[in-house]
């Protein structure tokens, strides 16, 4: 599923027009990134949450060159499954 799929599934669901579900689901992610921004997490209970991960500075290898080159340290995006979404999915 595509975000057009899913934003004319949110519509059909929800009795709204695709404009509104697709003005919803853009507010949705749009916290969703701003919480995250901030170093905060988002919990959906009964879904999952949303956290930000960091990632250690390391060393890798240019794989054209072979050189080696130094990979910042970095902040990532996590999402951890909640219980009722991995029971559903068994």
């Amino acid at each position: 599923m595509n975000k057009s799929e899913l934003i004319e599934h949110i519509a059909k669901n929800a009795d709204i027009s695709k404009a509104a579900a697709a003005r919803a689901l853009e507010s949705t992610i749009g916290a969703v990134k701003t919480t995250l921004k901030k170093g905060g997490s988002v919990s959906l209970v009964g879904f999952g949450t949303f956290a930000v991960g960091k990632r250690a500075a390391r060393s890798g290898r240019n794989p054209r060159t072979g050189a080696a080159i130094k990979i910042k340290a970095a902040k990532v995006p996590k999402f951890r499954a909640g219980k009722a979404l991995k029971d559903h999915l068994n």
